[in-house]
C-alpha cells in the first residue's frame, strides 16, 4: 500500500486540530500603509502583481496555507467572500507565504497536501478555488513586506490601496459559532464609504513557515534519530491484543520481514507516517515475521530506519501460525500486510 492511499484512510479517521501561532517573525504592515507591490505565480499559470487588480474597488489579500487545519477550516468562507463581493468590485486574492521546506513532518499530519506550488495547484483544483491563489514560498518577498502573523490572515485595502484592516476573518474557527465577521465588516464599511469599525485584530492559526525555520527540520531529525528503537518478542496472545487494539487510538499494524524485499523498500514510508501522525490519536505497530534467531538482524534494520514505533517479533517463528493470529482470512502472502483498526474508544 502506498503512502498516499494510507493518508486518505487516516485523514478520514482523524479529526483536525488547530496549531498555535508562534507570533510574528516580521512586522505586520501598519494600518494606512500603501499595499506593497508583488510579482507572484498563480496556480492558474499566470503571474500576478498589483496592476492585475487596478480596477477593483477593494483588494482583499488572505494569507493561507494548504497544510494548516485552521486555514482549511476557512477555505469555504474565503470562497464565499469572493462569491459575495466579486460583483461589488472586490478582488479576493489568496497567498501561500510558507517555504515548503520549512514545514516539518509532524505539521503535515493534518493535511493530505503540503505547501509546495504543485500541491497548491491540486488544492485549488479539488476545492474549486476560482480566485487567484499565489505562491510566495520560493522567496517570501511579498510576505516579508506584508507581515502575516499566521494562516489565515486577511488584509483589506481601499480604492487607493491603503491598508484599512488587518486581522482575522471572523472570531470562530467553527462557522456555526461565528459572532463577529471582522473582515466582512471592514469590506462592508469601505464599500459604504464609512470608517472600518475595527481596524486590527489578533490572528489565530498556524505559524508562518519562514525560510529561517528550516533549522527546525534539522533539530526535528536529530530528536527523531535519538529516540530509542526496540523489538519485543511476543506470543500469540500479545499479537491478538495488538490486532484487537484496546486503546482509543487508530492503530496501523504492519507485518514485515527482513527477507521481504518490498517490505524493506516500503518501510521508510511507515516511519514517515509515524512521524507525521503520532501527535494525534494514531500509532504504528510493526510485527516482524523473522524467526527468533534473526532478531538481532531485524533490530539492526529497525535501528537504521530510526523506527521508534512499537515493534514486535513473533516468538514462535512460524509464519502460518502468525497468519492465523493476525488475520485468518489471509490465504496467501503475509509480507507487507497492513491492518488499520480503530481503538476501543472510537
Amino acid at each position: 500500500m502506498s503512502r498516499s492511499s494510507l493518508f486518505a484512510a487516516l485523514l478520514l479517521s482523524l479529526a483536525p486540530m488547530a496549531q498555535a501561532a508562534d507570533g510574528p517573525a516580521v512586522p505586520t504592515l501598519p494600518i494606512g500603509s500603501s499595499a506593497p507591490d508583488f510579482d507572484l505565480p498563480g496556480v492558474d499559470g499566470r503571474r500576478y502583481s498589483l496592476r492585475e487588480f487596478a480596477d477593483a474597488k477593494l483588494l482583499v489579500v488572505v494569507f493561507t496555507a494548504n497544510h494548516c487545519p485552521t486555514a482549511q477550516a476557512y477555505e469555504e468562507r474565503v470562497k464565499k467572500m469572493h462569491a459575495d463581493y466579486a460583483s461589488k468590485g472586490v478582488a479576493v486574492v489568496a497567498v501561500s507565504p510558507n517555504d515548503p521546506l520549512a514545514v516539518r513532518l509532524d505539521e503535515l499530519g493534518y493535511s493530505d497536501l503540503g505547501d509546495s506550488f504543485e500541491d497548491m495547484k491540486i488544492r485549488a483544483r479539488e476545492h474549486g478555488f476560482i480566485f487567484p491563489y499565489l505562491y510566495d514560498g520560493e522567496t517570501e518577498a511579498m510576505s516579508l513586506k506584508y507581515g502575516p502573523v499566521a494562516t489565515p490572515h486577511a488584509f483589506v485595502f481601499d480604492r487607493e490601496r491603503k491598508l484599512r484592516f488587518a486581522g482575522r476573518i471572523d472570531d470562530k474557527e467553527d462557522p456555526a459559532k461565528v459572532t463577529v465577521s471582522d473582515a466582512r465588516n471592514a469590506i462592508d464599511a469601505l464599500l459604504a464609504g464609512k470608517p472600518v469599525p475595527v481596524e486590527t485584530t489578533k490572528v489565530f492559526g498556524c505559524s508562518i513557515k519562514w525560510a529561517d525555520k528550516k533549522g527546525w527540520m534539522v533539530e526535528g531529525r536529530k530528536r527523531w534519530a535519538a529516540e530509542p528503537v526496540g523489538l519485543d518478542a511476543v506470543d500469540e496472545a500479545a499479537i491478538k491484543e495488538i490486532v484487537k487494539n484496546p486503546t482509543k487510538k487508530l492503530r496501523l499494524v504492519n507485518v514485515w520481514a527482513t527477507w521481504c524485499g518490498p517490505c524493506v523498500t516500503e518501510f521508510p514510508e511507515l516511519v514517515t507516517i509515524h512521524r507525521m501522525y503520532r501527535g494525534r490519536d494514531f500509532e504504528v505497530v510493526t510485527i516482524s515475521a523473522d524467526p527468533p534467531e534473526k532478531r538481532e538482524a531485524a533490530l539492526e534494520f529497525l535501528q537504521k530506519q530510526q523506527a521508534s514505533t512499537h515493534n514486535a517479533l513473533f516468538s514462535k517463528g512460524d509464519p502460518y501460525a502468525l497468519i492465523d493470529v493476525v488475520d485468518p482470512a489471509i490465504v496467501g502472502y503475509l509480507g507487507r500486510y497492513y491492518h488499520s483498526v480503530a481503538g476501543a474508544g472510537q
